[in-house]
C-alpha cells in the first residue's frame, strides 16, 4: 500500500486508516524533463482535487508529491466531511466586507456536496456517507454563542439544530456535555481511501503523478517556471503549492510560505471493535462528533466496531502511546465506559491553521500560486477549492473567485511558535477546564 520506489521515501504511519484503505496506485518518481501547462506541488485532497479538475478541463498536469498521495494530513485525519467555515458570516463581514463575506459564506456551505458528488462521478471507495455532524459543547455558554451561527445557517434553509443534554448523551453516548449542535448535512468517509481515490481519478483523466519526488528548486527559465526534483524536473506555464501544513519543507525554496500558516499537531487513536452492548450506546446512528472546546476532541465508531477518537494539545510528533497520552486521558474521562477496551492503532500529523481561520489563496510570483490553510476542515473544503483554484490560475477572474486572493504575508514571530504554543495549549486546556465546571448544573 506504500510506493517503494525509494529507499528514503516516507512511508505512512501504521494508522487504523492505513491497515483498512484501498491499494494505491505505484506512482514512480520523477526522472528526465517533462511539460506541462501546470505542475501541481503537493498530493493531498487540496492538490488532488486541483490537478483532477485542470485535466478534466483539457489542461496538461504535473503532480509531484514528496511520499504517497495521502501521506500528509489527508490521509491521517478524522474523516469528517464539515459544512461552514469556523467563523461566523457576522464575522466574514468584518473581515472582507459584505459581498465578499457572501460569497464566502455560500461557497462554504457546499463543501459536504462537492465531495460527494466528486465520489459518486468517480466511483470512489472510500466508504462515504451523510449521517450529520455533532458539535458537543464542553458548557452552556459555548452553546449559547453558538446561536447566531445557527440561525444564520437556519435563514438559508440548512438542516441544522440545537440539542438538550439529555439528547445529546444519548446520541454520543456520553453525559460529559452540556448540549450539541447537530448539522444534519455533515458526512463521512475513509479519508486515505478517498486520498487514493482521487489519485487514480485524477490519473485517469490524464495527470502525470509522481511520487517521492520531493521539489528541491524552482526557478525562473525564460516563460516558463522549472520545478526540480532530485532526479528531474518540470517545466510549466505555472505552479501551484497545495502544501498546508507540511510547508516548511519549502523554507529554502519560498521563505515567506512556510510562515504564512502554524502547523499544529493533531492526534488519533483506534481502539479494537467495541462489543455489542457498546455500539448499541455509541453514536448509534453513524454520526461523526467534533467538539466546540478550544482544544477541539472528535471521534467515530467504524463499520468494524472501532471507536476513533482524536485531539490536539501534544507538541511531539510521534506513533505511539507516549506521545498521545493526552488523548488517551481525555477519551477515558468522555467515555470512562471504554477504559478497559484495549487501544491498538496510535498515530499523528500536522494540520495547517491560519490567523483567520479561512483557506489562502496567494499568486507568489506572476504564474506561481498556493492554496493553504484547511484548519481542520480539509475533506470538504480543500474538495472544494480544487475547482475554483483550477479556474483561478487558468485565467480565470480572481473576481470570481469566493476565496479572495491575498497577499503572502509571514505570521510575526513564526520562530517562536512552539514556545507559544506550549503556552497556548495550557491555557486554553484551563479555560475549558474552567468552562466546564464553573458552569455546572446549569441550563441553555
Amino acid at each position: 500500500m506504500t510506493i517503494r520506489n525509494s529507499k528514503n521515501a516516507p512511508t505512512l504511519p501504521e494508522s487504523y486508516w492505513a491497515a483498512t484503505a484501498i491499494l494505491g496506485l505505484d506512482f514512480s518518481s520523477l526522472k528526465g524533463t517533462k511539460k506541462a501547462d501546470v505542475c501541481v506541488i503537493g498530493g493531498g485532497f487540496a492538490g488532488l482535487s486541483t490537478a483532477l479538475h485542470l485535466a478534466s478541463a483539457g489542461v496538461s498536469t504535473v503532480l509531484v508529491e514528496a511520499a504517497e498521495p495521502g501521506w500528509g494530513a489527508s490521509g491521517r485525519n478524522g474523516g469528517q466531511i464539515i459544512p461552514g467555515f469556523k467563523a461566523e458570516r457576522s464575522e466574514l463581514v468584518q473581515r472582507v466586507g459584505e459581498e465578499k463575506a457572501e460569497r464566502l459564506f455560500s461557497w462554504s456551505g457546499t463543501f459536504v456536496d462537492t465531495t460527494l458528488d466528486l465520489i459518486k462521478k468517480h466511483d470512489i471507495d472510500c466508504q462515504a456517507s451523510q449521517p450529520g455532524w455533532i458539535q458537543p459543547a464542553h458548557s452552556f455558554r459555548a452553546l449559547s454563542d453558538f446561536q447566531r451561527r445557527i440561525e444564520e445557517w437556519q435563514s438559508r434553509g440548512a438542516d441544522v439544530s440545537i440539542l438538550g443534554q439529555g439528547e445529546t448523551a444519548e446520541l454520543l453516548g456520553t453525559n460529559w456535555y452540556k448540549g450539541a449542535v447537530l448539522d444534519r448535512r455533515g458526512g463521512r468517509l475513509h479519508p486515505l481511501s478517498y486520498a487514493r481515490g482521487l489519485a487514480r481519478a485524477a490519473g485517469a483523466a490524464g495527470v502525470s503523478i509522481y511520487g517521492n519526488s520531493a521539489v528541491r528548486k524552482i526557478s525562473r527559465a525564460h516563460s516558463n517556471w522549472e520545478v526540480d526534483t532530485d532526479k528531474g524536473t518540470v517545466v510549466a506555464d505555472k505552479v501551484i503549492f497545495c502544501t498546508n501544513a507540511y510547508s516548511s519543507a519549502f523554507g529554502s525554496i519560498w521563505p515567506k510560505l512556510a510562515t504564512s500558516v502554524v502547523p499544529v499537531l493533531s492526534y488519533m487513536v483506534a481502539t479494537r471493535p467495541l462489543s455489542a452492548d457498546l455500539r448499541e450506546t455509541i453514536l448509534r446512528d453513524g454520526h461523526t462528533a467534533a467538539d466546540l472546546k478550544r482544544l477541539t476532541n472528535h471521534f467515530r465508531v467504524e463499520p468494524d466496531g472501532r471507536f476513533l477518537f482524536g485531539g490536539r494539545g501534544g507538541l511531539a510528533e510521534g506513533d505511539d502511546r507516549a506521545n498521545s497520552s493526552h488523548v488517551v486521558a481525555k477519551l477515558h474521562e468522555l467515555f470512562p465506559q471504554l477504559k478497559d477496551v484495549p487501544l491498538e492503532f496510535f498515530w499523528s500529523g500536522k494540520v495547517a491553521l491560519t490567523m483567520d481561520h479561512l483557506p489562502h489563496l496567494h499568486e507568489l510570483s506572476p504564474g506561481v500560486w498556493s492554496s493553504l490553510g484547511c484548519n481542520g476542515r480539509g475533506v470538504g473544503m480543500c474538495s472544494a477549492m480544487g475547482p475554483i483554484v483550477a479556474r483561478l490560475i487558468t485565467g480565470g477572474d480572481p473576481r470570481d473567485c469566493p476565496v479572495p486572493v491575498t497577499t503572502l504575508r509571514a505570521i510575526p514571530f513564526h520562530g517562536m511558535r512552539l514556545p507559544a504554543m506550549q503556552a497556548a495549549v495550557w491555557w486554553k486546556g484551563m479555560q475549558d477546564k474552567f468552562d466546564h465546571s464553573a458552569l455546572e448544573g446549569q441550563s441553555p
